[in-house]
C-alpha cells in the first residue's frame, strides 16, 4: 500500500482516486504521520478479528485424553535400552543402555 504526503495527494488527486476505484487503496499522511486510508466504496470489508471459543461445540475431547498412550510413554522412560535422544541435539543415534551413552559435549 502506497503512502502519499498530503501535498502530493492534492496535486495527484484525480489519478489517485482512479487508482483507488480500481481497488488499489492508499494512505495520505501529514508530516509523515498516516492520517487517512482511501479505498474504493465497493472494497470488501476486513474480516472480523478471530477470537477464542470460535469452535465451541464443534470439537470433542475424549474422556481418556489425559491418559492416552500412557503405557507407550511410560515404556519410553522406563526402558533399559534407550537412545540418548532425550536431548535430541546431542543424539548419537544408537540404542544402548543409558550408562553407555557418550558424555554430553560442553557448551
Amino acid at each position: 500500500m502506497q503512502t502519499f504526503n498530503i501535498d502530493d495527494a492534492k496535486s495527484q488527486l484525480s489519478r489517485l482516486v482512479e487508482q483507488a476505484a480500481k481497488g488499489e487503496s492508499f494512505v495520505i499522511a501529514k508530516a509523515g504521520k498516516p492520517m487517512v486510508k482511501v479505498m474504493a466504496l465497493n472494497a470488501p470489508e476486513p474480516s472480523p478479528i478471530k477470537r477464542f471459543g470460535f469452535l465451541a461445540g464443534q470439537i470433542t475431547v475424549p474422556e481418556d485424553f489425559d491418559t492416552m498412550a500412557a503405557d507407550e510413554i511410560r515404556a519410553m522412560f522406563e526402558s533399559e535400552a534407550r537412545s540418548c535422544c532425550w536431548i535430541p541435539i546431542f543424539c548419537c543415534g544408537q540404542r544402548r543402555a543409558l550408562t553407555a551413552c557418550p558424555p554430553l559435549p560442553r557448551l
